[in-house]
């Protein structure tokens, strides 16, 4: 059963993934594997167990203009829902949502600057 309010990844999104994974695997001793995304590869990083912890992302196709930090993704029942309210509530969204029903996301900012991204269960 899906856990609305749960974090479900963290990844960052870069203009050089390779030097970036490598950095990670060195200093806090993850490991990768490869995500296919068409015209490039983007990596899921493991624990040495091959448990996923996080996501490095190359800043190109659906990732083009995230911002280069590491963005949490908090799991929501009803992405469009949560979006009303976070602009309501004086948050912004600076992405609109990609994709449409279970997995789409937005990335939105809290009104004093933390950005995180809401992902639909």
């Amino acid at each position: 059963m899906e856990e609305e309010g749960k974090i479900i990844s963290a990844d960052l999104t870069v203009e050089n993934a390779e030097q970036v994974r490598d950095f990670y695997k060195k200093v806090i001793g993850w490991e990768h594997s490869e995500v296919n995304m068409g015209n490039y590869r983007d990596y899921m990083m493991t624990t040495k167990e091959g448990t996923p912890v996080a996501g490095i992302c190359h800043q190109s196709g659906s990732n083009a203009g995230l911002p280069p930090v590491w963005l949490t993704y908090f799991q929501v029942k009803d992405l469009d829902h949560s979006l009303k309210v976070c602009r309501e509530l004086g948050g912004k969204v600076l992405r609109k949502p990609e994709g449409s029903g279970c997995g789409s996301f937005a990335v939105i900012e809290y009104p004093e600057g933390a950005v995180c991204a809401l992902s639909q269960m």
